[in-house]
């Protein structure tokens, strides 16, 4: 068995799978994903699991150098906001439109969607490499 924390078979797929600068995505439930993105879907009901659950949990295993938040989270959503900062404090942040944000999903190897009901608690994670 698996001894490492994210022992979602996809997910851990997904994160092996990914070089330097490669994105995933991690959202909430009412993100659109487009087509051709792989979608790993999470949710079980509203709130499960949350968005900062499964962001940290993938933090366990993913190197990230940058992430891309919709511009709306600032005021639509500062809780998560300042959830995410506090878990990324190193972490360059690009804000921008989340109508971008869904035109950005096409370059991600994978959406991770979760119960997260809350709006704009969404993210684009950009690979660093670990040595």
């Amino acid at each position: 068995m698996k001894k490492t924390k994210v022992i979602n078979s996809d997910i851990s797929r997904v994160i092996s799978q990914m070089g330097h600068f490669d994105k995933l995505s991690i959202g909430d439930a009412g993100m659109p994903v487009p087509m051709n993105v792989e979608k790993i879907d999470l949710a079980v009901t509203h709130g499960l699991p949350t968005f900062m659950d499964v962001l940290k949990n993938v933090l366990e295993e993913l190197e990230v150098q940058r992430i891309f938040l919709a511009e709306e989270i600032k005021t639509a959503n500062p809780t998560v906001l300042a959830e995410i900062k506090e878990t990324l404090p190193d972490t360059e942040i690009v804000f921008y439109p989340h109508e971008d944000m869904k035109k950005d999903l096409n370059n991600c190897h994978a959406f991770i969607r979760t119960g997260e009901v809350t709006p704009y608690a969404n993210i684009v994670l950009e690979s660093n490499v670990v040595f």
